[in-house]
């Protein structure tokens, strides 16, 4: 029996309904990966164990997105950060909401909405990042002062104007499932 945090983490992944088969096998990827019982936290930069948890959080306002241009990866990305040790994947996206926009998160939706594992791209490439897509409320018309040591610039983008050829390889899919009939986050 897996209890406390791997058992946290295993729920929060499966109040995720997948989109398609890519997610499908994404989730049973990580439910195993989590029921195996090594380390599922980053312990020590950059990539230590090689395969950890990450939770992503989209700023959305209405069909507008926040995107961030990642130093690191040389990626527009959803902000976001690793899960610390025993640290809730939630708990995560509002520390890394306050540490990297100076915002005080607040959850859009109930639950998380993706799951993605991918290798990282970049400066720091070659490791695996299974990562918990949320959503929190924004207000593009809000100033954010954002962490200038891990980002370029921020801007927010219309989900139609999100630039794919540069951010994640899943950020076309997760639109679709965000402003999808189910979700409908416009």
């Amino acid at each position: 029996m897996i209890n406390g945090f791997r058992a946290e983490v295993r729920n929060e992944i499966n109040l995720i309904k997948p989109l398609d088969e890519v997610e499908q096998a994404a989730r049973a990827d990580a439910l195993a990966w989590i029921d195996s019982g090594v380390e599922i936290c980053r312990l020590k930069k950059p990539a230590v164990p090689p395969k950890h948890l990450i939770s992503y959080f989209a700023v959305v306002d209405g069909e507008y997105l926040l995107l961030v241009d990642h130093i690191n990866a040389e990626l527009w990305l959803p902000t976001g950060g690793h899960v610390e040790p025993g640290e809730h994947p939630r708990t995560t996206v509002l520390r890394e909401a306050k540490e990297e926009l100076g915002l005080d998160g607040e959850f859009l939706l109930d639950q998380p909405v993706f799951l993605t594992i991918t290798e990282t791209v970049g400066k720091t490439a070659g490791h695996t990042d299974v990562s918990i897509w949320y959503v929190l409320r924004g207000n593009r018309h809000s100033e954010l002062v954002f962490d200038t040591t891990e980002f370029h610039s921020i801007r927010w983008f219309h989900r139609d104007d999100v630039p794919f050829d540069r951010t994640d390889k899943h950020m076309g899919r997760f639109l679709q499932k965000l402003y999808g009939p189910e979700l409908l986050c416009s």
